[in-house]
């Protein structure tokens, strides 16, 4: 948490909402590996609910969550939104539509392979590959999109990534 902190004093756009929003996100990630972790490597508790058919019942629920706290909360503004994306003549609906649809189902796939991955390895290893990714990331989203990173932003994520890492190590240590 403190290299995330250092790593946004700086930023233009900080809010202490967003802040604490990736925090929560952060804490439910790890929440969500561990608690599925512990389904997948006990007793049976379903016929058939292997990582993949686990993640698609999260999913599933998940959205059945999420829809109407989202509607709560933005209500149908995503629909303008969307019309004045195709107005703009950058998009129109057809193809506006494949975007979002072959985005959403390589998120899914990409999460399904990871819950895959999770049900083969230790949770601890999984951590330390979640590690070792984002600073992959990081490092081409940098050179990618020519992202001026400052010395507080280097700093700030540096220590977010090796704290990350060490506490990785330091848990697949206390299990030996």
């Amino acid at each position: 948490i403190g290299g995330v902190a250092i790593a946004s004093m700086k930023e233009l756009s900080f809010t202490y909402l967003a802040l604490a929003s990736a925090m929560l996100s952060n804490v439910s990630s790890a929440a969500r590996g561990v608690l599925s972790k512990k389904t997948m490597s006990g007793k049976q508790i379903g016929e058939n609910l292997d990582a993949q058919n686990l993640y698609a019942v999260l999913t599933a629920m998940s959205t059945v969550i999420l829809i109407p706290l989202m509607l709560a909360v933005e209500g149908t503004a995503f629909i303008p939104a969307a019309k004045a994306l195709i107005d703009t003549g950058a998009f129109t609906a057809k193809s506006l539509s494949t975007l979002l649809a072959l985005g959403g189902a390589s998120y899914y796939a990409y999460n399904e392979v990871a819950f895959l991955a999770l049900g083969k390895v230790n949770p601890v290893t999984h951590a330390v590959g979640n590690t070792i990714k984002r600073v992959v990331i990081i490092v081409a989203s940098v050179i990618a999109f020519k992202t001026p990173m400052s010395t507080g932003s280097i700093i700030g994520s540096s220590v977010a990534i090796f704290g990350t890492l060490l506490y990785s190590l330091a848990m697949n240590a206390s299990k030996k």
